[in-house]
């Protein structure tokens, strides 16, 4: 039962992975990362394949090898959570949830950008 959780999940994180790739404000490689996090607990040869994979295994790679982010992918994620603070900021929304929402994603933002290329 559990094993199989980790794979559905897992296979989960690889569609929208990869509906990422075309979709701009959907992240590709956090989800390629659950996805590899969760196929090592229930399917190491479904984790062979996704790290291993021509387009889908280098983020994975490299993340594992380094801790690493692609510049590009650093850019659309600063870009992503500045226009989620945008449209929060149009929707008017309480000061609170602003103020939260700037301490998390300036927290993120962070994270993400001090990762090495």
């Amino acid at each position: 039962m559990k094993r199989a959780l980790f794979i559905g999940t897992g296979w989960l994180a690889v569609a929208l992975g990869v509906a990422g790739i075309a979709l701009p404000l959907l992240p590709t490689t956090p989800f390629l990362l659950l996805a590899a996090f969760c196929f090592g607990r229930g399917s190491p040869a479904a984790r062979e394949w996704l790290v291993n994979h021509a387009r889908l295994g280098p983020p994975v790679r490299d993340w594992e090898a380094r801790g690493a982010i692609p510049r590009r992918a650093k850019i659309w994620a600063v870009v992503a959570m500045a226009a989620s603070f945008a449209v929060s900021l149009a929707l008017a929304l309480p000061a609170t949830a602003l103020a939260l929402q700037a301490v998390a994603l300036a927290g993120a933002a962070t994270f993400v950008l001090t990762r090495p290329e």
